[in-house]
């Protein structure tokens, strides 16, 4: 359904000090610099996958979802989206696309939502029953029945973004951009909006690329993380390829019947003891998880035990270390 092949795409950056003298300067001469955002990005995506596009900030992500919604033209590279070139055929493949970009609205701020939706139909020339069809699906899954009359600017940013994700969807496409569609979201908004993604790539079949810096988002939502840095993928892969590779501690908390010695197993280094709790970082490229069990039970009488995987954001971070992002 995608493939993206060699894409580059740099900008010109204007420069200049501060002060005076160096604005009226810029007036005659210009210094720019060059910004790589992408450089050589080749990626394919198959129908129905949900893929968390995720790197720190300015490394590319929101450049290659422009570039794919056809919104930015790369300067090398090609871009093939359901037979389509997104930036020569703008018309026709608009139609097979949905986006969300979370600091962006395509609703009208001053008039009721469903004005911007009636509005959206004629632009997208949906037939009536099509659009009655997938109108009464968004407003029910999406919970909009409340706020479809209320102006935009009157809504809370949970109850923009739930309107937004259904204006994005109201022509029924097949691919879903979706830019930090979370960005600001309390918990509960979260949940909604996670739980929605999920029932129409299912139901739906409609394929999912999420751009987002909430790694509970990507654990949630994403089979597979594509991860860029400094316009550069680094790694393609499933989250829990991404633990096998990167994330190799586990931490273990071990409660146990009084036990005044202190707890020692190589490959593992304890965060904290008490003498009836400790807990342990183990590093599993030093010994394995069996080995550290058998080592802790051999010196204290183990009452509970509870094994904990080093959290993603934790893995993310170092991968980011790693690779100097």
């Amino acid at each position: 359904m995608i493939t993206v092949n060699g894409i580059s795409k740099s900008f010109l950056v204007a420069k200049r000090s501060s002060g005076l003298r160096h604005a009226v300067k810029s007036l005659f001469h210009r210094e720019f610099t060059v910004v790589e955002a992408l450089q050589d990005i080749s990626f394919s995506i198959a129908p129905g996958e949900i893929v968390g596009y995720i790197g720190p900030n300015g490394a590319g992500k929101s450049t290659t979802i422009k570039i794919m919604s056809g919104i930015l033209v790369p300067d090398r590279g090609t871009c093939t989206i359901h037979g389509y070139t997104p930036w020569l055929e703008r018309v026709p493949y608009v139609k097979h696309i949905g986006v969300v970009f979370g600091q962006r609205t395509q609703l009208w701020w001053d008039v009721p939502v469903m004005d911007s939706f009636e509005l959206l139909k004629d632009i997208y020339n949906i037939p009536q029953q099509d659009y009655n069809d997938n109108l009464e699906l968004l407003i029910d899954t999406l919970d909009l029945g409340g706020i479809i009359q209320t102006p935009v600017r009157q809504l809370s940013l949970g109850q923009r973004m739930r309107c937004e994700i259904a204006a994005s969807l109201l022509h029924n496409p097949s691919i879903l951009f979706l830019d930090e569609p979370t960005i600001g979201l309390d918990a509960v908004s979260k949940i909604a909006v996670r739980r929605f993604i999920k029932m129409i790539n299912k139901e739906k079949r409609v394929t999912v690329i999420l751009t987002t810096h909430d790694m509970n988002d990507i654990e949630a939502l994403a089979d597979r993380i594509l991860l860029i840095g400094k316009g550069t993928l680094l790694y393609d892969g499933s989250v829990q390829g991404l633990r096998s590779r990167f994330g190799t501690h586990r931490t273990i908390t071990a409660d146990y019947r009084e036990n005044t010695n202190p707890i020692t197993i190589p490959g593992a280094s304890v965060l904290s003891w008490t003498p009836e709790r400790a807990i342990l970082s183990v590093d599993t490229d030093q010994i394995l998880m069996s080995e550290a069990l058998t080592q802790l039970s051999s010196q204290v009488e183990l009452m509970d035990v509870a094994i904990d995987t080093q959290p993603i954001e934790d893995i993310i971070v170092q991968m980011y270390k790693e690779y100097q992002l």
